[in-house]
């Protein structure tokens, strides 16, 4: 197979054990394949049988967030303006597009870590992380504009993303989409690319591979095969041109292109000698309408093919109905009716739109907003600011398509109950599995922005680095290692267990039951918090229990009469967080402190009660 994710898998398991592992190498690892995740809507992310084979998923990726900006000038948010200036989306000239500088790129709205520039390292940890929770195998770059490759950034996430494959994070592979077509600049791009990376072997751990050899999305006959330079490159690649139209399909005549986003019902492309398919386009939503008959158009324009419209139903009128993903949906439903090698996702962080004059199914006077517009009108997967708890639906919509597209590894079975001595930290070697944390995602932010903004964020302290429980007929015990010696117990929010033991996100807050360490733990005694209320913010001491701390490892014993749920068989849910700065707010998993496992997944525990 052309992408060997079992033995990235393996791979990135060898080096999470060898830099953050405190037991053997031997030991088993329960890694993101068998992470929970209920999202804001009470949709739980799911898991599907064996892995399967020869499955490869690709997410188009933007790295073009480091655009010159007007001295001064904020940042342009559609959905802002339109909030306070709901007039301005008929009139062209207005100046809530135009008042403050003439930079005609506006966000459709706020992602969740601001409107950062994709040179910001603390970003791009973040997203290698997410990614590979997800299963993505590759990203690729959209440089699909003129001869622009967007070095800057690149560069900064392949160190980034080379550091966290060092730390044991299973980091997409990458590549580069360039322009839909064999002209001149696309030619400059390649050339560039090969000249600065590709001959040079940089980073050839990050490249990702097809058929034997880097993959480009790019058009080989551009090449002159009398150039020795442009040859070399042409023998170099494996070539997928991409297919701009969102509904001819493959070109008449050539059995090599792929897609990047289509109309239901998408097309299979690259044709194998068994019928199936090597690959097949995935997408969020799709900027055209039926006055276009399925050909680009502004995003804004009326009856848009948006995040809540599907062929099979037509538009949902409902509020809000944007939140579910209705259209993602149906594209994925027809990726597993064709059942492709490949699926490419469209996409992670685009967010940004032009602001122009006119386009395709666009009125005159108004302004046209192409490839983003709002949320309905969007194809973002990363989580969004707005809409507080909502923010991340389609990244767990994504993860849980993802993972039933290649399935999921089943979760190692637990060893045998154990009783564990609290001061004896070797009583654990042999205590199965190993919960997975990554090692290295503490580092702070000190970043420029869009615009003028400067983003700063200090609050990674004690760096998670792996977890186990055990249990007997008494306790239960949580361990929990970090990659340095811990902080003071007396620091805020310090290590933070919160427990969801009944699986159920209806009763407690976000479906955690209990958090130990909300209240500041004395010595060898920390406070048990029962959730209060309905999906509230409200801890209650209810108990008292035993820890201990040996430099940078902590175990706590839990009494097993603190709730039915665990007098019987075990199957619950745990996190651990360690400095949450916004109380309260879950998507704060994402951004602050460190947790494990990262946003909102959680680990999960299942054994019987003897």
């Amino acid at each position: 197979m052309k992408n060997h994710r079992f033995f990235k898998m393996a791979a990135a398991i060898l080096a999470a054990t060898a830099f953050s592992l405190p037991f053997s190498l031997d030991a088993q690892v329960a890694g993101s394949d068998s992470y929970a995740a209920t999202d804001a809507l009470g949709r739980k992310v799911g898991t599907y049988d064996a892995p399967a084979k020869d499955k490869t998923v690709i997410m188009f990726y933007w790295t073009w967030h480091q655009m010159k900006d007007t001295p001064g000038a904020p940042v342009k948010n559609i959905t802002q303006i339109l909030g306070k200036y709901p007039e301005a989306i008929h009139d062209y000239d207005h100046e809530a597009w135009w008042g403050t500088s003439d930079d005609r790129y506006c966000y459709w709205d706020e992602p969740l870590f601001g409107y950062y520039r994709t040179t910001d390292k603390w970003v791009l940890r973040k997203h290698a992380e997410m990614l590979a929770d997800a299963k993505v195998d590759a990203v690729f770059f959209d440089c699909s504009n003129g001869s622009l490759t967007w070095d800057e950034s690149t560069d900064a996430l392949m160190e980034v993303w080379d550091q966290a494959q060092k730390d044991g994070v299973d980091v997409p592979k990458i590549g580069f989409l360039l322009p839909f077509g064999p002209a001149p600049h696309a030619k400059v791009s390649l050339m560039h690319l090969y000249d600065k990376i590709y001959s040079k072997g940089l980073y050839s751990n990050l490249w990702f591979y097809w058929n034997g050899k880097p993959l480009i999305f790019a058009y080989p006959e551009m090449l002159d095969d009398t150039d020795p330079a442009q040859a070399a490159a042409k023998s170099f690649f494996c070539f997928r041109p991409m297919q701009p139209d969102y509904v001819d399909g493959p070109v008449k005549g050539r059995n090599d292109q792929w897609s990047w986003l289509e109309v239901y019902p998408q097309h299979g492309f690259v044709k194998l000698p068994d019928g199936s398919f090597e690959q097949v386009s995935v997408g969020v939503a799709q900027n055209t309408f039926p006055g276009t008959k399925g050909h680009c158009s502004a995003f804004n324009t009326k009856d848009s093919y948006g995040r809540s419209y599907t062929f099979r139903k037509g538009f949902d009128t409902r509020s809000n109905s944007f939140l579910y993903g209705a259209n993602f949906d149906e594209q994925w439903d027809r990726a597993y009716e064709l059942d492709p090698q490949v699926v490419f996702l469209t996409g992670w962080n685009e967010w940004i739109a032009g602001c122009w004059p006119s386009f395709a199914g666009s009125t005159k006077g108004e302004p046209a907003f192409v490839d983003q517009y709002d949320w309905d009108h969007s194809r973002d997967i990363e989580p969004v600011k707005a809409w507080g708890n909502y923010g991340d639906v389609y990244y767990l919509q994504a993860v849980d398509r993802i993972r039933r597209f290649k399935g999921t590894s089943p979760a190692p079975a637990p060893s045998a109950p154990k009783t564990v001595r609290l001061s004896r930290f070797e009583d654990w070697d042999d205590v199965q599995p190993e919960y997975s944390a990554y090692k290295g995602n503490t580092g702070h932010r000190d970043a420029l922005g869009k615009c003028d903004i400067h983003y700063v964020d200090c609050s990674g302290r004690n760096d998670i680095t792996g977890a186990k429980v055990a249990r007997d007929n008494e306790y239960v015990y949580f361990h929990v290692r970090t990659a340095e010696k811990l902080t003071p117990a007396t620091d805020r929010n310090w290590m933070m267990l919160f427990l969801d033991v009944d699986r159920d996100k209806a009763t407690g807050w976000e479906g955690y039951d209990y958090v130990v360490n909300y209240e500041t733990p004395e010595k060898g005694k920390a406070t048990v918090s029962r959730s209060c209320g309905v999906n509230a913010w409200n801890w209650q001491p209810c108990e008292t229990v035993s820890y201990e701390v040996k430099d940078n490892q902590l175990v706590i014993r839990v009494p097993r009469s603190l709730d039915k749920a665990l007098e019987k068989d075990l199957d619950f849910e745990f996190k651990w967080v360690d400095n949450m700065q916004d109380e309260g707010n879950p998507m704060d998993f994402y951004v602050s402190g460190d947790s494990a496992p990262l946003g909102r997944f959680n680990y999960v525990f299942t054994a019987p009660i003897r």
